[in-house]
Formats: C-alpha cells, sequence, structure tokens
C-alpha cells in the first residue's frame, strides 16, 4: 500500500493510459518518502506483473556507497537486447547521485542513444549531484513529505494504538517509508530512546568520553540511522527553542549532522573521524 503521492499517482497513470512512455524520468525528494515503491509498482503496471526476477526488468543500486562504471556498462548492454517478454525494458537507477562521474558519463549516453524501447527510472534525494546533461534529458517528478492525517489513517487501518500513532506520526515527519519501518519493527521504538538518552549524555560530556563513545558508534551498521535520530532531536530542540545564542547553536549543529551524514552516505570518509568531528560540536 502506498501513502499519499496521489497526484504523482496520478500523472503515471496517465502516462499508462495515453501510452506516451517517456524514456526517462527522475523522481526526486527526501529518503523514506515511498520514491522507489512507486517507480517500482509503475513499471509493474507497464510489465503487467511483478517485476521479481523479470528477464526486462534491471535494477542498479550502489555498492559500497557508489554505482560504478561497471554497472552502467552492464545496464546499457541489457538496454540494447530487445524484450522478451514486456513491452519494453525498464530499469530503476536507485540513489543515482551516487553514480560515480565515468557512470554518468557512460549513463547519458544512454540516454542519448537510446538502443531500443525502454524506461529508465532514476532516484535521487539529491539531483543536484547529478550531471545536467541527465536532469536534462528527464522528465522529472517531485515528491513531498506527505500530510501527517494519511500517516494516521495508514495507522489506524492497521489497527495502531492512538499513543503508538502520535508518536510514530511525530517521527515520520511527513515520510511514510520510516512510519511502516517503525511498524515492521516496533522494537525501534526504544532503541530511538536510548540512542536520545545516549546523545544527552555525551553532549555534555568531557571529550575523552564522547570519543570513547564515537569508538563503539563507529562501528554499528545503523550508524545513518542514529544519526536520523539526532537531525530529529535537535530539529524538535529548534522548534521549542526562545533563546537566541542557543538558537544559533543547535541550527550550527543541524548543519554539522546533516553534512556528516551525507559525508557517510554518499563517501569513502573515515566514520570515526567524522564523528568525532561532529561530537566536539555537540
Amino acid at each position: 500500500m502506498i501513502i499519499g503521492h496521489k497526484k504523482q499517482q496520478q500523472f503515471l497513470k496517465k502516462i499508462i493510459s495515453s501510452r506516451e512512455i517517456p524514456h526517462a524520468l527522475l523522481f526526486t525528494g527526501p529518503e523514506g518518502l515511498g520514491k522507489k515503491t512507486i517507480a517500482l509498482q509503475f513499471l509493474s503496471s507497464l510489465f503487467g506483473e511483478k517485476l521479481f526476477q523479470h528477464p526486462d526488468f534491471s535494477l542498479i543500486t550502489p555498492i559500497t556507497k557508489q554505482i560504478q562504471i561497471n554497472q552502467i556498462r552492464d545496464l546499457r548492454w541489457r538496454l540494447s537486447l530487445k524484450p522478451i517478454k514486456a513491452p519494453l525494458l525498464g530499469a530503476v537507477v536507485d540513489k543515482a547521485h551516487l553514480m560515480t562521474r565515468e557512470a554518468q558519463n557512460c549513463f547519458l549516453k544512454t540516454l542519448e542513444e537510446p538502443k531500443s524501447r525502454s524506461l529508465l527510472i532514476l532516484i535521487s534525494e539529491h539531483p543536484s549531484y547529478l550531471l545536467s546533461t541527465i536532469v536534462s534529458r528527464c522528465e522529472k517528478i517531485k515528491f513531498y513529505q506527505v500530510e501527517n492525517r494519511e500517516i494516521t489513517s495508514y495507522l489506524e487501518k492497521k489497527k495502531v494504538s492512538k499513543e503508538k500513532i502520535e508518536e510514530i506520526v511525530e517521527i515520520s515527519l511527513g515520510r511514510p517509508g520510516r512510519a511502516v519501518n517503525i511498524l515492521q519493527n516496533p522494537e525501534k521504538l526504544e532503541e530511538r530512546k536510548k540512542k536520545i538518552r545516549e546523545l544527552i549524555k555525551i553532549s555534555g560530556s568531557p571529550l575523552s568520553l564522547r570519543f570513547k563513545y564515537v569508538k563503539e558508534l563507529a562501528q554499528q551498521q545503523d550508524l545513518k540511522e542514529t544519526l536520523g535520530i539526532w537531525l530529529f532531536y535537535f530539529r524538535k530542540g529548534l522548534i521549542s527553542c526562545r533563546n537566541h545564542t542557543e538558537l544559533i547553536k543547535i541550527k550550527n549543529i543541524l548543519k554539522a549532522v546533516q553534512e556528516t551524514m551525507f559525508l557517510i552516505s554518499t563517501t569513502n570518509v573515515n566514520p570515526r573521524l567524522a564523528l568525532e568531528i561532529l561530537t566536539m560540536k555537540l
């Protein structure tokens, strides 16, 4: 079930009914909105069946934080073939902004020289990191945060208690993916509370204790999720803050957390070093 994005879904349905399929679409908007889910559903509608192991479908995702040129070369080869079952070849490039420069230049050739009937869907939270020549050749569909009432309605249908609904909606920040993730993994609510308690503790501690905490944190698999919880905590503090000096400090911390998240997600930066620099600003 897709939560929200009715206008975007209606636009895609019109594309199907008109049978005027564009060569490339670019889905943009923050992470956790459901862009990938909608892209897969759209292609499933065009194919007339599910995409799992479909011979005419390709899904490209980052390998160790990057989409490499060999992945795009392989995609180009697949797109040079004729469809086996579907009316066209379909491909989704998830987190397209993580294509290396070489991969982007290779992908650009695919857009400039389509060899067969195909549809490419790029998904990106940071389209500014794509070559302008790639962006200009795609039809852009922008996704926005979903209204709280739509997430609430979804949770009510799932028989979630009113108290939990309020908590999940607040945490989701208009991103249905977060709500679904918490619903499927209810233990995450307690984990969030624990990580916020840890954050409060280290914020007022000596650097030696902060660095000790960072050493353990840097080895965790859910590091990006932890930083997302930090963002939530400081954003909430920003809303309630009335002291001008404290307001500036929180804004600077928010900026630092966002920059650290981006570096850890998209580059090979040393996580421990990045986190040490970040915690010095808390």
